[in-house]
């Protein structure tokens, strides 16, 4: 597909990166800062079963995007507003998937600090990345994105 240069989502950061980094900080300050908190086994498999929720919540939003036959990168030029799968309860659910596993990991190994991260990933994520998207798809496909946008909630 050969699209206008410029012809794709400002994006500040790349959303992977997020993670990464919010995931980076939650082991650091699982390693370095003890919480006296008692993280007991149940909540250990709540953890694991986040995780594994949120990877296949990304999992099926990346189908549903390659169904549709657009990118999955917010730099590339979005070619469809995808409405089937995931993207029919939020409009957001890879990035909901981020969360899960932002939760779920340090859960699962032990350390609460990834669930106390994911307000500022929230944040981040919206001011850095989601108003962008969602501007950049109400410019681009107008009143399809917009009627899309009063029906689906942007997370939950």
């Amino acid at each position: 597909m050969n699209a206008p240069a410029g012809d794709h989502a400002p994006v500040r950061l790349p959303p992977p990166f997020l993670l990464l980094g919010h995931l980076a900080a939650a082991a650091l300050l699982g390693w370095t800062v003890r919480l006296p908190l008692p993280l007991p086994p149940a909540v250990r498999l709540l953890g694991a079963a986040a995780l594994l929720l949120g990877l296949g919540l990304g999992f099926a939003a990346i189908r549903a995007m390659r169904t549709a036959r657009t990118p999955v990168d917010p730099y590339e030029s979005v070619a469809a507003v995808v409405t089937s799968g995931p993207y029919r309860f939020t409009r957001n659910p890879i990035y909901l998937g981020f969360l899960a596993a932002l939760a779920g990991l340090p859960l699962a190994a032990g350390t609460y600090w990834g669930a106390f991260l994911c307000l500022p990933m929230i944040l981040l994520l919206s001011f850095l990345v989601v108003r962008h998207e969602e501007a950049y798809l109400e410019g681009k496909f107008g009143p399809i994105y917009l009627e899309y946008k009063r029906r689906v909630r942007r997370w939950l």
